[in-house]
């Protein structure tokens, strides 16, 4: 990490909290609020341990994020991670993870776990899917058996996983789309919510509601003010990275966020980008997850806090420096950029491994960063920088795209 930049780094050693925590789950301290915008730090206590925010979550969609250990997820820095209620619906199936001892011990994670319930599915399986008043029915990507997830089907899935955080159930509408079918979307979604609130829970755990609505300002505040009066441990804002533009993305968040309740943690769903994730912590988001960390790391890019670029390419063939300068992870630590691109040329798992390894540390370093920046009343000056050194280099990486075309 750049020199510069180690004054925005903070030393809050979590570990130094043992059970029984002295604070119940659900509990939201609020720490520092930046002066300048709507930045805050805080922790959210949750059965299983305080979650420091802003925080980024890595994905675990099928009971392990990708390539990595329990024990490295914990060196990274790792808080809490998220899985996903359909995905582990289909394989392995309830029964076995209930007769495991529950998805912590499943996984071997004895930390925080936020389970997506199955809405986002509703998306991304649009072609495998039926829509129904009362929940959605799945033709299983995997078997083709049929599957049926509502509101009461997926919080009963998520307080047999034990899960921390369990989400509604929602409708996730695509973009783009018609006022009218975003309106249809959030009507569904706050009756899911209302019958979700209602429903039996796990020991501690927590509910989030999701504000749906598209591009749609007036449908997301209606949606946040629908899910505030049924009242919610914490709120998030799905429907984003879709496949929508820069612009509208971070307006959809801004205007999900508006009206949400000032004391609750707020969570942007699926937003990676990290220079979109200092501008949505700007607006008050505190929790974020992505694939994009692990995805990208499968495909041989790493990022950096200058941008990502192609470990893979002829240029690393040589390059006897670790794959970010001055980072402190086991992979920069311990071999080059030579090294990892030969074994990723030679689908050697190692090179996928180590990459991974890499990425999701840079992800926890730069929520790290953030926080360290608000505590200290910088993170404007941290804004900044960040938007100089990641936007020029997304600039850089598109003419290269456009010259390599």
């Amino acid at each position: 990490m750049p020199a510069d930049e180690d004054r925005f780094l903070i030393n809050t050693d979590m570990n130094s909290f043992t059970k029984p925590w002295p604070r119940p789950p659900g509990t939201f301290d609020i720490q520092k609020v930046d002066p300048h915008s709507s930045a805050r730090t805080g922790v959210l206590w949750t059965a299983h341990g305080p979650i420091e925010t802003p925080a980024f979550m890595p994905v675990g969609t099928q009971a392990t994020v990708k390539c990595l250990e329990p024990r490295d997820l914990t060196a990274a820095g790792a808080q809490v991670i998220l899985s996903n209620t359909y995905h582990l619906l289909v394989r392995p199936g309830l029964e076995i993870i209930e007769a495991c001892g529950g998805l912590h011990r499943f996984m071997g994670w004895d930390g925080p776990i936020l389970t997506d319930s199955g809405g986002f599915q509703v998306f991304s399986l649009s072609g495998l899917r039926k829509i129904r008043d009362t929940g959605v029915e799945f033709q299983s990507h995997i078997d083709g058996r049929a599957l049926f997830i509502g509101p009461v089907e997926a919080m009963a899935a998520q307080k047999t996983l034990g899960s921390d955080i369990a989400m509604c159930f929602d409708e996730c509408p695509p973009y783009p789309c018609s006022a009218q079918s975003a309106c249809q979307a959030v009507d569904k979604t706050l009756l899911w919510a209302g019958l979700c609130a209602n429903q039996a829970r796990a020991s501690g755990q927590l509910v989030f509601g999701i504000v749906q609505g598209g591009e749609f300002r007036e449908l997301r505040e209606r949606c946040a003010r629908g899910l505030t009066a049924i009242g919610f441990d914490g709120y998030a804002v799905g429907g984003v990275s879709v496949g929508e533009p820069e612009p509208v993305l971070l307006q959809e968040v801004e205007d999900g966020v508006r009206l949400l309740p000032v004391d609750r943690p707020r969570y942007v769903m699926g937003l990676g980008d990290m220079w979109q994730m200092a501008e949505a912590v700007a607006h008050g988001v505190d929790l974020f997850d992505c694939v994009i960390p692990t995805r990208h790391a499968r495909n041989g890019s790493a990022f950096t806090a200058h941008g990502f670029y192609p470990v893979k390419a002829g240029a690393a063939k040589c390059d006897t420096r670790p794959v970010e300068e001055g980072c402190g992870c086991y992979c920069c630590q311990t071999f080059s950029r030579a090294y990892v691109r030969h074994l990723l040329n030679v689908n050697e798992i190692l090179g996928v491994r180590l990459l991974t390894l890499h990425n999701v540390h840079r992800y926890l370093e730069t929520l790290r960063e953030m926080r360290g920046a608000i505590a200290v009343g910088a993170f404007g000056d941290w804004r900044r920088a960040c938007a100089a050194r990641l936007r020029v280099a997304a600039s850089v990486a598109d003419a290269q795209a456009v010259n390599a075309g």
